[in-house]
């Protein structure tokens, strides 16, 4: 094991040690689905392995520091042990999205962002020549002064509108957004938890919009042989399921949750690892999980068909590789119109993040 080394919880300058130990501990916690307990005990293992603690703080500090700050408290009477307080799901969803903005930081430029501009109300880097009819506000002066400079010399000094430059914007449009996420066997099946980086990736998305996009909704729905709405604040304590993996019921939802939207933009994101293989008939479901079922796959494509009608794009994240998998991603985005995304683990927040943001930005 020494081989192997956590750069990710390597201790920050000026760190102190609860915030050291506390960073490890909100990982935990989704990767144990908000089990507390469960958490500490993890966090106890790491700290006999990688000596996290020393003699003046232990792991008995950091729990009564946890407490007094307000992080966890005691469950209610008749459930044992502690739970985390709203002080934490608000810590996990800023930590998300503070790790979700440091991936597209590092990542480069044109990774799948396709913005167009027009006289909006958020100012971009990018600059063109003024247009009669642009607002006085958007110009910027500096850089027309400059042109001034350059087309008519200093020592005479005046300014054209051939001078002059405006910022471009981009028009933040209110936006409905429904991210469905999968949460059959498969999301944990061969050893790879894919769940919690898609309860992260929610997270993340949820605080940016609550925060930055106030106007605009967010609503999560996961899907198994069914599917149900979740608030944000069950997003920590999201669990797979011994499930098959209903698509149209996660799509029927989605659907029914935007018709009542009064937005114009309106959104699916889809986060998956696999075909559907689960639709219910009546009562019963008839389930298949060997290749593509025909009866399910119409069902599916006809629902992609239905909200390509209705305006509604949806984006798929699927996070395999599987060329039979590729192929009904491909007849799904065809039917819809939408867009498709084959990405790693690592850089589903990246591409999920880019992608709302495409979807922010609309031409006037």
């Amino acid at each position: 094991m020494s081989a192997w080394q956590f750069h990710k919880f390597t201790p920050k300058e000026g760190e102190t040690d609860f915030e050291r130990l506390f960073s490890i501990f909100k990982e935990l916690l989704l990767h144990t689905s908000g089990d507390i307990d469960e958490a500490l005990a993890w966090l106890t293992e790491l700290d006999k392995t990688y000596k996290l603690t020393d003699e003046n703080y232990g792991i008995a500090d950091f729990i009564a520091d946890l407490k007094q700050k307000g992080f966890i408290q005691e469950g209610k009477p008749g459930s044992p042990g502690q739970v985390p307080t709203a002080k934490m799901e608000k810590a996990l969803r800023m930590d998300a999205l503070d790790q979700i903005f440091d991936q597209l930081k590092k990542s480069k430029k044109g990774n799948h962002a396709l913005p167009r501009t027009g006289v909006g109300d958020e100012l971009n880097a990018d600059l063109r020549p003024f247009e009669f009819g642009d607002l006085p506000e958007l110009i910027a002066f500096g850089e027309s002064i400059r042109n001034a400079h350059i087309n008519h010399g200093i020592d005479d000094f005046f300014i054209t509108a051939e001078d002059l430059v405006v910022n471009e914007t981009n028009y933040q449009s209110m936006t409905s957004t429904v991210l469905m996420i999968d949460i059959s066997h498969s999301m944990i099946l061969y050893g790879e938890d894919r769940i919690t980086p898609a309860k992260k990736v929610a997270l993340a998305l949820s605080e940016l919009i609550t925060t930055r996009y106030p106007k605009d909704t967010l609503d999560i729905i996961v899907f198994g042989n069914d599917a149900w709405q979740i608030e944000i604040k069950d997003l920590p304590y999201l669990q797979v399921g011994p499930y098959h993996t209903n698509t149209v019921a996660g799509l029927e939802l989605a659907i029914d949750i935007l018709r009542k939207k009064k937005t114009t933009n309106k959104h699916i994101m889809m986060i998956t690892d696999g075909k559907p293989t689960c639709i219910k008939k009546g009562k019963k479901y008839y389930q298949n999980s060997w290749g593509l079922d025909r009866t399910i796959l119409n069902r599916t494509l006809s629902l992609a068909v239905q909200c390509k009608k209705q305006q509604i794009p949806i984006t798929t994240f699927m996070i395999a590789r599987d060329p039979y998998l590729v192929n009904f991603v491909d007849q799904f985005t065809a039917a819809n119109g939408g867009k498709a995304f084959y990405s790693s683990l690592q850089g589903l927040g990246e591409f999920i993040f880019m992608d709302y943001k495409q979807q922010k930005r609309k031409k006037k």
